[in-house]
């Protein structure tokens, strides 16, 4: 079984993931769906972030030299990934929020920033790819090189491909909607058609403009 698939079985295991074409959530982005990803519930699940942090580091060794130096999260779901993962990989971490504090010393990168490290960004999942952008340009206007974001979950939007393509950033996930459903038909969470119907709402979204929320 493939990583992508053995991720997607365990986010349906412990319901970081739901399905509900008959009652559709509404993401932060405003889309309206019928289905939702909440990988937060992945920290009460120790095998499930064993898991998600063996992928990361996986996905971390495939990055083209030279390798980042520095683990950023996104403010809040990404931290602590990115400080498992920083841990795993003894490199050092900060983060980076949606925006600049109102007080305080007014920043929007915390932890170690020096100018000129390649840093590398960890999101929980993806949708429009909106606020993955806003954290990469935040990152490269204090000095910080950033090419690389890796997420646990992508919906696949074509709208987020077109955000990162603008941007000049690659975007690698552990596991994405296509393998999700996937192991719901192979386990009888979803009949065929409903799966088809979802990969039919998606493309619908083909048009759907970036946003600066996930």
């Amino acid at each position: 079984m493939t990583t992508r698939k053995r991720l997607a079985r365990e986010l349906l295991r412990i319901e970081a993931f739901v399905f509900s074409p008959e009652n559709p959530f509404t993401w932060a982005s405003g889309i309206v769906a019928p289905m939702y990803c909440d990988n937060r519930l992945i920290l009460g699940f120790p095998g499930a972030r064993s898991l998600v942090i063996d992928a990361f580091a996986e996905a971390f060794d495939t990055l083209a030299e030279p390798r980042p130096d520095l683990i950023v999260g996104t403010a809040t779901a990404g931290i602590p990934h990115a400080a498992w993962l920083s841990d795993r990989l003894d490199l050092p971490m900060a983060y980076v929020r949606s925006a600049a504090k109102k007080h305080g010393r007014g920043r929007q990168v915390e932890g170690v920033r020096p100018a000129g490290q390649r840093a590398l960004l960890v999101e929980d999942l993806v949708s429009t790819g909106g606020s993955s952008i806003t954290a990469v340009k935040a990152l490269r206007s204090e000095g910080i090189d950033v090419n690389d974001v890796v997420a646990i979950f992508s919906y696949g939007l074509e709208a987020s491909q077109t955000a990162f393509d603008a941007a000049g950033c690659r975007l690698r996930t552990l596991t994405n909607l296509e393998s999700l459903l996937e192991v719901a038909v192979e386990d009888g969470r979803l009949e065929l058609e409903q799966a088809h119907e979802i990969a039919r709402w998606r493309a619908g979204l083909s048009a759907a403009p970036a946003t600066s929320t996930d």
